[in-house]
């Protein structure tokens, strides 16, 4: 993928922030709930799959943004997620989060990124 350059950076991010503006409606940030495993387990194929869609859109937004000179990991969790998951599809993080939930069922509570976080990519980067 080519670096963006400036205005394009700047469209890209005026763009997201539309975008993300006419979802949220009027919501604060507190407003907005964590997605943990209540919301996973009962939703459709194709909602958990629109989710992590969502998810790599906005990893692949910030790769995008930084270009050729990403953040380091300091500044950025982009680039260890990007490397800890790699070899895996939209089908296999789904049904590794399944998995996780169907394994645990008393932790519902806990949040879809931990898992995927947590469960994939860092065992993900272990293994580079």
């Amino acid at each position: 993928m080519k670096a963006l350059t400036l205005p394009g950076r700047a469209a890209l991010i005026a763009t997201c922030a539309l975008a993300i503006g006419m979802a949220w409606g009027t919501g604060r940030a507190a407003e907005v709930a964590m997605v943990n495993g209540e919301q996973w387990t009962g939703s459709s194929e194709a909602v958990k799959k629109a989710y992590l869609v969502g998810v790599a859109n906005m990893v692949q937004v910030e790769r995008a943004y930084h270009g050729a000179t990403p953040p380091s990991d300091a500044q950025s969790i982009v680039p260890r997620m990007a490397k800890g998951m790699q070899g895996q599809t939209l089908d296999s993080v789904r049904d590794g989060v399944d998995r996780w939930y169907a394994a645990n069922p008393t932790k519902l509570k806990r949040p879809v990124l931990d898992v995927i976080w947590f469960e994939m990519t860092v065992p993900g980067l272990q293994k580079k």
